[in-house]
């Protein structure tokens, strides 16, 4: 009976397809905004997931998000080496700053001033160059999109030449001179990112009175990030999160305070509204179609529960078959859109919530049908309907 289910739904090929169009549109639809919203987010903590050497990041109390730099004194950084259970800790700038380019073209950049002794804080993968190189005068280290995009030289037939080693620009009015080029995780507003020692960051930027943006703390060997977290905080009256904690206050910053979440979440929605009336609508006419067969089996002694059980079947492969060939074209989209300025991140909890979705889609026609099933009366296959 089960495997006559199965040729029952494939039978009538229009509504095959019909039902099969709509969830694989569904399943699209929903994946692949849901992963673009993913990888947007991913964007906005880039940075601080970059940065994985510290435990744990320093920062004034009113800091909401990774690019919402409060200065804090330099002698905040002698307080926080001073709690015990501090392995090391180091000062990071980060800012936005104008650089001038060969060309005369002006770009504001993400400049990052890493601790001039440990260099901690670094790119985490160099493309060409070193490290190291930064002890080099005036030496600056770019990321590879930037390099080869906004920070590019121009020709006049309006071909880019990507900057390489040994460029120079100024930043802020000061010389600065390229010694390598490093892969970084794109930002959320995709500025060119320039990597160089604290002490020249803080040169190149406007004179404040304070000028360091954060504190990078690891912990001792078996001392909890957690517990050192709030033994600082304690002792220093400033916030301190774990790396994880960071990201995730990050992205809460921009889920509340844009349109981002509400924009990707309608698009979400119709995917699955257009599948529930597509697909559910059409299931369900499919088994109203059928009616004369399950009453010929319900004549023959079938039970409601074998019934329910053909219908279940049948809606479960709907939902594999629709939720398989939207992945697949999700997958395609993926594939076209690597190594684009489009942001897409496909994580495994994704492709479960993918397809519970579809199950969710299919089961509306379902529950209408076994509904309908159930109430029916055998005695439809002798009238001749």
């Amino acid at each position: 009976m089960l495997v006559f289910a199965i040729k029952m739904l494939v039978g009538d090929r229009a509504k095959f397809f019909g039902m099969l169009l709509g969830l694989t549109f569904a399943s699209f639809i929903i994946t692949q905004q849901a992963g673009i919203f993913i990888g947007l987010m991913q964007r906005t903590y880039g940075f601080i997931r970059d940065t994985s050497q510290p435990d744990l990041w320093v920062m004034d109390k009113e800091v909401r998000y990774i690019d919402d730099i409060k200065p804090i004194k330099t002698t905040k950084l002698y307080n926080v080496q001073g709690v015990s259970g501090v392995d090391w800790a180091v000062p990071l700038f980060k800012g936005l700053l104008k650089a001038r380019l060969s060309s005369g073209k002006y770009e504001v950049c993400n400049v990052i001033g890493i601790d001039d002794s440990s260099l901690i804080g670094g790119p985490p993968k160099m493309i060409e160059g070193k490290v190291i190189d930064l002890r080099i005068p005036d030496g600056v280290i770019v990321n590879k999109v930037g390099a080869k995009d906004r920070l590019a030289k121009e020709e006049k037939s309006g071909k880019k030449i990507p900057m390489r080693v040994g460029d120079r620009l100024e930043i802020n009015d000061h010389r600065a001179v390229v010694v390598g080029i490093a892969e970084v995780t794109r930002t959320f507003q995709s500025q060119p990112v320039i990597y160089t020692t604290i002490d020249r960051a803080v040169m190149y930027a406007p004179s404040e009175r304070n000028l360091l943006s954060y504190i990078l703390v690891k912990a001792k060997p078996g001392i909890s990030p957690k517990e050192l977290a709030q033994k600082i905080r304690r002792e220093t009256k400033l916030a301190v999160y774990t790396r994880n904690a960071f990201e995730w206050k990050t992205v809460e910053y921009f889920v509340k305070n844009t349109g981002i979440l509400l924009n990707f979440g309608f698009a979400v929605l119709l995917g699955f509204i257009i599948g529930t009336a597509i697909a559910g609508q059409t299931f369900y006419n499919f088994a109203l179609d059928n009616l004369r067969y399950f009453g010929a089996y319900k004549a023959m002694g079938a039970t409601h529960k074998l019934l329910i059980k053909m219908i279940i079947l049948q809606a479960i492969v709907m939902a594999l078959l629709g939720w398989g060939v939207g992945m697949f074209a999700t997958s395609l989209f993926a594939i076209f859109s690597y190594g684009t300025d489009l942001s897409f991140k496909m994580p495994w909890q994704l492709y479960i919530a993918s397809g519970l979705t579809m199950l969710v889609i299919t089961s509306f026609g379902a529950i209408l049908s076994m509904i309908k099933i159930v109430r029916l009366d055998p005695a439809i296959v002798f009238k001749g309907t």
